[in-house]
């Protein structure tokens, strides 16, 4: 199995998961001493890569050549910038988010696609698993430029299921609501830790990366005849992206009136 944006969050959690689950794993991301010590804690394989660069997508396949087949590919790298309108947003920011969310994902699927026939042959199925966003089914204000990517990488997902069908190749989107993780936040808005630590102010249980990666450990490893097209997977604290409760969950007596 190969799971990018492995250096933290959902992408580690993924790597603990599989690894627990027996499976050899390589976990690829740009930073090369958060690889290290997730090799070193789980055991699993690890590779650098800038998925932004085609140089470094098809070092990759290079080296997943030597290696054998691949199983099941993780496309987990991407990220936010910004909570901007359109009329203000970056446009540095948006392409930024479009490379790392769609055209990464592109890259690195149509290099490993060859590898993950194989994979199938081997196995009897292969998994494509795309971790979206709620953010690309649902708009919400200042969030047009990561929607617009999000939005891409679904349809990409839907597209490439459609043109896999007949091959024993498995296409899995996994959208994940409000998780809380160390960087995504952070990253969003520039690195300003306070800005970033009050999106989840109060919000009772936001998911972990675990929990997302708990899920699509669940799809990978179902019968192989069982897809799971999409998985929007959120908080019970959240009904909507733009619906987010704050404070203890309560039953209302009055049935909600």
């Amino acid at each position: 199995m190969v799971v990018t944006g492995a250096s933290s969050g959902i992408g580690a959690a993924t790597v603990r998961a599989f690894r627990a689950a027996g499976w050899d794993v390589v976990g690829v991301a740009r930073r090369e001493d958060r690889l290290r010590g997730l090799a070193a804690e789980t055991g699993a394989s690890v590779f650098t890569a800038d998925l932004t660069k085609q140089e470094d997508v098809d070092a990759l396949r290079d080296h997943l050549e030597t290696t054998g087949p691949v199983h099941a590919l993780v496309n987990n790298a991407g990220g936010a910038k910004g909570l901007d309108s359109v009329e203000h947003g970056s446009v540095e920011d948006w392409i930024w988010m479009l490379d790392v969310n769609v055209i990464a994902l592109k890259r690195v699927t149509s290099a490993l696609l060859p590898l993950l026939r194989r994979g199938a042959v081997d196995r009897g199925v292969a998994d494509i698993v795309n971790v979206t966003s709620v953010a690309g089914h649902e708009p919400y204000v200042g969030g047009a430029g990561y929607n617009a990517a999000k939005s891409a990488a679904h349809a990409v997902t839907a597209v490439l299921r459609l043109e896999l069908n007949g091959e024993p190749l498995r296409v899995v989107e996994v959208a994940p609501g409000m998780v809380r993780t160390d960087e995504f936040a952070l990253v969003r808005f520039g690195g300003d830790r306070e800005r970033a630590d009050k999106v989840y102010d109060d919000v009772p249980e936001p998911l972990v990366a675990d929990d997302v990666a708990a899920v699509i450990a669940d799809a990978v490893l179902k019968p192989r005849h069982v897809d799971l097209d999409l998985i929007v997977v959120r908080p019970v604290a959240q009904a909507a992206a733009t619906r987010l409760a704050r404070g203890p969950l309560e039953v209302r007596e009055d049935g909600g009136r």
